[in-house]
């Protein structure tokens, strides 16, 4: 590549675009190029106010966002004319859509987990699947919960105590932000098949994976909460399994004696830490909670779904663009950048 700084393309800026640009700017080794939107209210004013350049998904577009005062520097083409890579951060399915403007022009691009696997024919978490994605010209990083998913269960695969796990997800309803639109109300909505899809997503960046999901929506916004039990390869102290986690910087271990007894307040504390948007980068494991018998282990954790893909994005970057080869260079550059690690060192870990 012949730039110093990986130019980076932000298509979408919603609730995990604007995520993104935040986290791009943060980096030594990238430059925001831009953003692109369809929107005519505050969010891309947002980007303006920022001083990101904004661009409009096509002409018809700019002239309405123009009317409407918002400042455009040109269309979606040309942003990508200034930029080495996109990040799609449209909704669900549009970006699949987009995926031929990219391949015709020649940029690589990385796509969320509301796309399918086959899109991109890769599903990327940092820890798992950095080196097949390195040069590649496009990958997917998968959704919020399969990323927790293959985080948790790899640490204890390479720890050599995974045999088989089923998990239980309660998640949230809609978006924060959107909490006004939709959403329910007085009631649990499971999902209609055994497994949910997050198990075989996850699969489709670790094959090797046993995993079983079942999932259910509550009436709730904040984050994600999981309930696991696993199959170990053989009896384990809990220490030991403690361990396995704590050797990955995006597992924070948090207690419930602390005063983190539930989404809201591991939420406060992020604020607390100053976190931009409150993000909750990590997956946030109970260490009090989590229980060993024999060779059944028992855990839970809470998932922030607008916050944990953004450090793999970032890494994804790197790896698309192989301006880093090492899995292990890229995440601890990201995580210096996001303050990932300031949790564990405020909470000790245990």
């Amino acid at each position: 590549m012949s730039h110093a700084k990986i130019r980076v393309a932000v298509n979408g800026y919603g609730v995990i675009g604007k995520r993104v640009a935040d986290a791009v700017i943060r980096q030594d080794d990238m430059e925001l190029a831009g953003v692109a939107d369809i929107s005519l209210d505050w969010r891309p004013r947002m980007a303006t106010h920022k001083g990101f350049r904004l661009y409009a998904a096509t002409d018809e577009h700019a002239a309405a966002m123009r009317k409407s005062g918002l400042d455009v520097a040109g269309n979606l083409d040309d942003l990508l004319g200034a930029s080495d890579l996109v990040v799609d951060c449209t909704p669900k399915r549009i970006a699949a859509v987009n995926v031929d403007v990219y391949r015709q022009r020649g940029i690589k691009f990385i796509l969320q987990g509301g796309e399918k696997h086959e899109v991109t024919g890769h599903s990327f978490v940092a820890e798992a699947s950095y080196s097949s994605a390195l040069n590649r010209e496009s990958t997917r990083v998968v959704s919020c919960n399969t990323t927790s998913i293959v985080r948790t269960l790899r640490v204890l695969k390479q720890a050599g105590l995974l045999h088989r796990a089923r998990g239980t997800l309660l998640r949230r309803a809609t978006d924060p932000w959107e909490s006004h639109l939709g959403g329910i109300i007085n009631t649990l909505v499971p999902e209609p098949e055994i497994p949910s899809h997050q198990g075989p997503d996850a699969q489709s960046v670790d094959p090797d994976l046993d995993v079983i999901t079942m999932a259910v929506k509550v009436p709730e916004t904040l984050a994600h909460l999981h309930y696991w039990s696993v199959q170990l390869t053989r009896p384990a102290a809990k220490e030991e399994v403690l361990d396995a986690f704590a050797a990955s910087s995006r597992i924070a271990l948090i207690r419930m004696d602390a005063g983190l007894t539930a989404l809201n307040t591991v939420k406060e504390l992020m604020a607390d830490l100053g976190r931009p948007h409150d993000n909750l980068y990590e997956v946030a494991l109970w260490s009090d909670m989590l229980k060993v018998e024999g060779d059944e282990l028992f855990y839970a954790y809470m998932v922030d779904n607008q916050a944990i893909v953004i450090p793999e994005t970032i890494d994804a970057i790197r790896a698309l663009t192989g301006t880093i080869s090492s899995a292990e260079e890229s995440i601890a550059k990201t995580d210096v950048a996001l303050g990932i690690g300031l949790l564990a060192e405020t909470l000790g870990q245990r």
